[in-house]
């Protein structure tokens, strides 16, 4: 099992925000179409998260004129190039599948507010500044 730890440890990316259910999330996509390349950027709320490590993925979803839309994301996927956190939510399910049969604005999600949600800003700003340093050197 050490190995598979190394591994993962090598490969997976090492800074992503810290993701939970309920939040409202753009996850910027990387989309080949031929021999163009593209960043596509989904919006939406995540309403489950699976795996653990390196295999990690979440379910993201949102409205697009009157039809819900889901995707799946895994985390760690080279074409997952950014996932930046817009609204921190609460709740207290691991899974918001009750989500797919409300309609309008029972699908809001009650947003967390406090000490913690600051903290996890500053911490998304260090993040992006990182991220902005790697990319000029």
């Amino acid at each position: 099992m050490d190995v598979i730890d190394q591994l993962e440890r090598e490969l997976g990316k090492k800074q992503l925000p810290p993701v939970h259910t309920g939040d409202s999330v753009e996850v910027h996509y990387l989309i080949r179409e031929g021999e163009k390349e593209r960043i596509q950027v989904f919006s939406g709320t995540v309403i489950s998260m699976q795996g653990r490590g390196i295999r990690r993925n979440i379910i993201v979803r949102r409205i697009v004129q009157g039809e819900g839309v889901e995707r799946t994301f895994p985390m760690h996927n080279p074409r997952v190039q950014d996932v930046v956190i817009t609204r921190r939510g609460d709740v207290r399910r691991a899974k918001l599948y009750f989500l797919r049969d409300r309609v309008g604005k029972g699908t809001r999600v009650k947003e967390l507010l406090g000490e913690k949600v600051r903290r996890d800003r500053e911490a998304e700003k260090v993040r992006r500044q990182g991220l902005a340093n790697d990319a000029q050197a």
